[in-house]
């Protein structure tokens, strides 16, 4: 079971890069602009350079290499020694979440624009407590 989840993650997190997050604009008479992993990533770079990087390690990186990891484990390819390395990337990707949170809070607060939570946004989210459940229940051998 564990084994069939993990596997379903490695489709389910490219879904989500590109699925919309948030929708947002200035006014919602204009239409708001739907904003996914992917389109934030490039606009990311076109500007901050060192903030696209670490965002790039905390939304794709990270949560993809936890799952092959758990993948390689699950089919006793690679060492449960590896389990707190694989917790680690789960972190790390949580980041990402906090890190999305905290710009929907902050754009709210100041009001000069509008901003909606989007299907992708839960569906990340859900990748990523779903590869930390399965890095908890996944037991060391």
């Amino acid at each position: 079971m564990l084994r069939a989840a993990n596997l379903a993650l490695l489709v389910l997190f490219p879904i989500s890069w590109f699925a919309p997050l948030i929708r947002a604009g200035v006014l919602p008479l204009f239409g708001l602009s739907e904003i996914s992993v992917m389109s934030g990533l490039q606009a990311l770079w076109g500007t901050d350079v060192a903030l696209a990087l670490l965002v790039t390690v905390f939304a794709l990186f990270a949560p993809y290499l936890k799952t092959i990891g758990l993948a390689l484990l699950h089919a006793r390819l690679l060492s449960s020694r590896t389990l707190p390395a694989l917790h680690l990337l789960g972190k790390l990707a949580m980041a990402d979440i906090f890190l999305i949170a905290l710009y929907i809070v902050i754009i709210k607060g100041v009001g000069l624009a509008t901003v909606e939570t989007a299907w992708g946004l839960w569906l990340f989210t859900g990748c990523i407590l779903g590869s930390l459940a399965i890095s908890l229940l996944t037991p060391r051998r």
